[in-house]
Order: structure tokens, then sequence, then C-alpha cells
């Protein structure tokens, strides 16, 4: 247990970090989904989409610091090479 100011200190804003670095992973993959749901239906053209809008979400991600940068980039690599495929 905690026993300096310091160190409860810590731990009220751990807790509201971890908090908002959820929620900003929640969106991150939301994005994500709606690109692999539109490759799953088989349209192009709201994959492309999705793609363009999931995008800087995954750099926001990175700026963030809840996202390493090559893990944003394999995903998005990986993801517009699907859509291109279709």
């Amino acid at each position: 247990m905690a026993n300096t100011p310091q160190a409860k200190k810590r731990i009220r804003r751990n807790e509201r970090r971890a908090e908002i670095n959820g929620n900003r992973m929640s969106r991150i993959r939301t994005f994500v989904k709606k690109v692999e749901s539109a490759l799953a239906g088989g349209d192009k053209g709201a994959a492309a989409e999705a793609l363009k809008e999931a995008q800087p979400e995954l750099a926001r991600g990175v700026a963030r610091g809840v996202l390493h940068k090559n893990t944003a980039a394999r995903k998005l690599s990986r993801l517009t090479k699907r859509v291109a495929s279709l």
C-alpha cells in the first residue's frame, strides 16, 4: 500500500491515465474493425473509405503513446494490402 503522498498521487494519476488510454485503444480498435467488416463484406469502396478514416486514428495512437510506431505501421500495411487485393 502506498504510504507517501507522492505514491498516492501516482496511483490516482495512473488510474486516470489507464482509463484515458483504454478509451483511446477502444476507439482505434473500432476504426480498424470498420475496415475489417467492409473487407469481409467485399465492398472495396467502403473498405477504402474506412481505411482512410482509420489511418489518422492509428497515427494519433502513436502520437499519444498508446501504440508503438511499428505496431501501427504493421496494422496499416496489412489493412492496406488487404484493401488493395479486393
